[in-house]
């Protein structure tokens, strides 16, 4: 499944789903006939927006292959039309573990989830195991990562929680409570709202919410990341990637915001919950949690309407070498990473 991630030892450089490290990644050039065709028709050199745009400077620089720049003006609103049509939804979130079996085994025992399949890829020296509470191809899945010989990850500060959506939450920890796991909050109604949470954790020390709720399609239902700036995260997963704000709730007695935003309702869809603590702009953001990857039906519009909106390229769009299949990678502005993944690719993956 397509992703950046690198064993530890090179966790600071981009790779490619397969782990392969920086320096052996070949960026694909971006044909000047294909960016031709993101927004608006060529014009002197350069991909021309109408001259009341241009004149306000919608601009955003995208680089070429051997490292040549060239300039691209698009048009936003083409842009923002664009973006909200493109087909996408959450398909998986990665995260490194120091016990892939020991890991695997509370998921599947404590909350219910299926192990879908596991490879090993030894030349790269990790393991991945992809688990779920249904098929990848139309389901939120968890993938997890272990690098040969590293036992333990710095979560950090930034990173939540995963939720996940059980029909009967005190019945769900006493099961974890039966089989030794660890429970952090006690089931009971979460801080100034009705709905009856617990949390507990991992053996990686991961933090899960358990939220009562009623029969879903997709139990694994939010990824909580800390912001330090809640309007500007807003604004960028709005007009970047499209994402709808679902609701956002401040609780002024406990100092935080918390915004949901997502690709449909939260009863049926897994949504991103980002929290804002007041007066906190900064987190440590560890080196366990990896990222988020989304569906697109265009790797190359997408990295055009993340810069545009103000987020950085980490890795160029087009195929990864060997699997041919396209992706592209980014950062908001918090330096949250997400990876964006061809939908036709992304299946044609999943059939091999």
């Amino acid at each position: 499944m397509a992703r950046l991630l690198l064993p530890l030892p090179f966790a600071a450089a981009a790779v490619s789903s397969l782990h392969l490290a920086a320096s052996r990644l070949r960026i694909p050039a971006v044909s000047v006939v294909r960016r031709e065709g993101l927004f608006g028709a060529r014009v002197g050199g350069v991909v021309r927006a109408p001259a009341r745009l241009a004149r306000r400077g919608l601009s955003a620089g995208a680089e070429a292959g051997g490292g040549s720049q060239a300039g691209t003006v698009v048009e936003q609103e083409d842009a923002m039309e664009w973006v909200k049509k493109d087909r996408r939804r959450l398909l998986h979130v990665v995260y490194r573990v120091g016990d892939l079996d020991k890991t695997i085994k509370f998921y599947t025992e404590c909350l219910g989830m299926k192990l879908l399949r596991k490879r090993d890829i030894p030349e790269e020296r990790y393991t991945n195991a992809f688990l779920g509470y249904g098929p990848e191809d139309s389901h939120f899945v968890v993938e997890l990562t272990y690098n040969y010989g590293v036992e333990s990850y710095d979560i950090g500060t930034g990173f939540g929680h995963f939720g996940i959506a059980v029909e009967d939450v005190a019945k769900t920890v006493d099961l974890i409570k039966a089989k030794g796991g660890t429970i952090t909050r006690e089931p009971g109604p979460v801080k100034g709202g009705k709905s009856v949470i617990a949390f507990i954790e991992d053996p990686d020390g991961y933090k899960f919410e358990l939220i009562e709720r009623g029969p879903t399609p997709e139990p694994l239902c939010q990824v909580m990341l800390r912001v330090g700036d809640l309007d500007r995260a807003i604004n960028f997963y709005e007009k970047a990637f499209g994402m709808e704000l679902l609701r956002k709730r401040d609780n002024p007695q406990y100092k935080y915001t918390i915004a949901m935003m997502g690709y449909g309702p939260e009863d049926k869809n897994a949504v991103l919950e980002l929290t804002y603590n007041y007066g906190v702009t900064e987190y440590d953001k560890g080196n366990a949690y990896a990222q988020i990857a989304i569906s697109t039906d265009d790797v190359y519009k997408t990295a055009e309407v993340v810069r545009l909106n103000g987020g950085q390229i980490i890795r160029e769009p087009g195929p990864l070498p060997g699997i041919n299949t396209k992706i592209t990678a980014c950062t908001d502005p918090d330096g949250w990473k997400t990876v964006f993944v061809d939908n036709i690719d992304f299946l044609k993956e999943l059939e091999e």
